[in-house]
């Protein structure tokens, strides 16, 4: 805390010391009779501007963000640029050569850090005072290297600052003969600037919505500065007041780190990205004008006042083009309802969540978000203000849009909303069909597995109750035979007795086999037998000899099962063993692998080592796995790949109901056929070969 405070203290100090020597300049300018073009030309109103700019705003950086570097160096740039008309203002004051050489120097080598060092590390830095990657300390190490080139350059001059005033202590006697030095110099602080902002453009890249709101802030300010500066540092005769453009840098960095939610700068860069395309418009117009209108039209006058007039008439129709481009850059296109419709139409196939991020990145929102019956599928950044939209669908709400508001704005524009309304109708109709159809697949999954439930309980009872039964009967037609057939003198109905009861038992043997084949009909008897495992495991062992002969190690892996439904256990028998035959048949492999995993789905995969093929050709035994799959809501996958073929499915498994007994729940008759065994306890875990 005492540091924090120490350090504001300090920065406020430094500020003042700003204030103080810009005021002196000026005072000292004002009092000697000087006018506006003596205070330009003397750079007193550039260097107190920006020394005032960035002092200013280095403090309030280093004030409310004591550890963020950035404040320090804005204050040392704006010392800097304070100190050069102060002691400029100073050298006319004191007596003595060597003290005025002295503060003449000082003035001419002050300024120079601040635009060859402290701005450009400023910038590398923005906006948490850290490089961006180790591999960018090099452009640092490299700008403060080559900083005192600038300098040196600055204060070797031996043009005099002023005619009053002697030359410095550090000026050149041959600094003409070193001009390509200083024009590479010159060509130093561009690419400074340069990697700076290279720099800036891949942190907006990789930054989240706040910090490219942050970002926005300075590249707007610096890309205007640059434009500006660029012309002064190598065409002669640009202004000076040029230079009043780079107080919009530590301005624009103050207000992203300190204050960046306040105004939604997009706005800003759209208005001015607008004027900026309109004003290279107007001078390109006015520049191909009077190259093709001077040798037509004499007069200057006339020349003048027709290029005017052409300039206006070209312009007045690009400024609302220009401003639908920049909009559309910058907000997308909610000035465009039926473009947002269009591109949300397109994603509607690929489901709800393609259409949240079309409906995101249409209308450029820091934020959205779709929320169906709980279910939250959202895109973006959360923002800190959200707005909800209610979707509805036959008077019914089926969902609710929510959408983030940008920074800057306390609600949704009138454009936003249009453009929400148009797209919240298909929207609605995508929930709700997505919604039936989540309620047909549930329907489904829930009659496939009454089915093989029911298919359980009647091979349960034709195996435990018919099957038996008939064989009673049988056997008792067999003892009746036998003890008619003792008598060795049978009479003639005697022998009619033997014959029926031969037919009966003949009969009876049949209908066993028939019983037989219905009960293996409805339900794999190795299941009920073996179970899953065990099944799977028979199922490999009959596989590992091919028909011509050749062998093939099939190994059966699972760990972690539960007691699974009956629906849910055949279709993963079913589709791993015929993904085995498909194995032995067709892939010329040498071994292969089943494996079933149990987390939260189920998961049965089967791989195998044959030589890589195309893409398989769908056909009766993939299609039928795919539906087994389905049925269930379950996902199939299969093909090649680049260590042999591979199946694969995944089944959600059913959430375990622990619901207490109630009243109306009575125990279980004493004749009541017994629950089928639980075959696989929890902790199963089976590898066998």
């Amino acid at each position: 805390m005492t540091t924090s405070v120490n350090r504001r203290g300090l920065a406020g100090a430094l500020a003042g010391l700003v204030i103080a020597e810009v005021t002196f300049a000026v005072v000292y300018a004002l009092s000697v009779g000087w006018g506006w073009g003596e205070l330009v030309d003397n750079f007193v109103v550039t260097n107190g501007l920006m020394g005032l700019t960035f002092g200013l705003c280095g403090a309030v950086i280093a004030w409310h963000r004591p550890a963020n570097p950035i404040g320090w160096l804005f204050l040392a740039d704006g010392i800097g640029h304070a100190t050069t008309p102060f002691a400029e203002a100073l050298a006319y004051l004191v007596d003595g050569e060597l003290a005025q050489r002295v503060l003449v120097t000082v003035s001419v080598a002050a300024w120079p850090w601040s635009i060859g060092l402290f701005l450009p590390l400023a910038l590398l830095l923005f906006p948490d005072g850290r490089l961006l990657s180790p591999r960018w300390r090099w452009a640092a190490i490299g700008i403060i290297a080559t900083a005192p080139l600038f300098v040196l350059e600055m204060a070797g001059s031996s043009e005099p600052v002023s005619p009053d005033l002697p030359l410095g202590l550090l000026t050149l006697p041959d600094f003409d003969a070193l001009q390509p030095l200083w024009t590479a110099t010159e060509v130093r602080n561009l690419v400074a600037i340069l990697l700076a902002l290279i720099c800036l453009a891949i942190r907006y890249r990789r930054a989240d919505e706040t910090g490219r709101r942050q970002l926005l802030w300075l590249l707007l300010a610096s890309v205007i500065a640059l434009l500006f500066i660029t012309p002064w540092s190598f065409v002669a005769g640009t202004p000076i007041l040029v230079l009043l453009a780079i107080p919009l840098i530590p301005i624009a960095v103050a207000v992203a780190i300190v204050r960046h939610q306040l105004l939604d700068i997009r706005l800003v860069v759209s208005r001015a990205l607008t004027w900026a395309l309109l004003s290279l418009v107007a001078i390109g117009s006015y520049a191909a004008l009077v190259a093709l209108l001077d040798s037509l039209i004499a007069s200057q006058v006339g020349r003048s006042a027709a290029v005017t007039v052409f300039v206006a008439l070209i312009i007045a129709p690009v400024l609302p083009r220009l401003q639908q481009l920049v909009d559309r850059a910058l907000y997308g296109d909610r000035h465009d309802p039926a473009r947002v419709a269009s591109r949300v139409g397109e994603q509607l196939s690929a489901g709800l969540p393609g259409v949240v991020a079309a409906i995101r990145s249409a209308l450029r929102l820091p934020y959205a978000a779709l929320i169906v019956d709980g279910r939250v599928i959202a895109d973006g950044s959360a923002a800190s203000s959200v707005v909800p939209l209610e979707l509805s669908y036959g008077g019914e709400v089926v969902g609710t849009l929510e959408v983030g508001v940008r920074s800057g704005e306390s609600g949704l524009s009138s454009a936003d909303r249009s453009v929400l309304g148009l797209v919240a109708v298909p929207l609605a109709v995508a929930v709700h069909a997505t919604r039936l159809s989540a309620e047909l697949q549930s329907s489904r999954e829930k009659l496939v597995s009454a089915r093989e439930e029911e298919r359980r309980r009647l091979r349960r009872d034709l195996h435990d109750g018919l099957g038996p039964t008939l064989t009673g009967v049988a056997f008792t037609a067999d003892a009746a035979a036998n003890l008619i057939t003792t008598d060795k003198a049978l009479s003639a109905d005697a022998s009619r007795a033997v014959e029926l009861l031969a037919r009966l038992r003949s009969d009876t043997r049949s209908a066993i086999a028939d019983v037989r084949r219905l009960v293996d009909d409805l339900r794999p008897p190795a299941l009920d037998e073996l179970g899953l495992l065990g099944a799977l495991q028979q199922r490999a062992d009959q596989m590992s000899i091919r028909a011509d002969g050749t062998a093939i190690r099939v190994v059966v892996s699972a760990s972690g099962l539960p007691t699974l439904p009956a629906a849910l256990e055949v279709a993963a028998y079913r589709i791993a063993t015929e993904a085995l035959t498909n194995v032995v048949r067709h892939a010329r492999a040498t071994s292969a692998v089943l494996t079933l995993r149990c987390g939260s789905e189920l998961e049965i995969e089967i791989t195998d080592d044959g030589p890589p093929t195309d893409t398989w050709r769908p056909g009766v035994g993939l299609q039928a796995m795919q539906e087994r799959a389905a049925e269930l809501g379950g996902t199939f996958q299969a093909g090649p790949t680049p260590a042999g073929g591979q199946v694969q499915a995944r089944f959600p498994l059913p959430q375990p109901t622990n619901s207490p007994p109630t009243a109306n729940d009575s125990p279980a008759p004493a004749d009541a056929p017994a629950p089928a065994p639980v075959r696989q306890p929890a902790d199963a875990s089976l590898e066998v070969r």
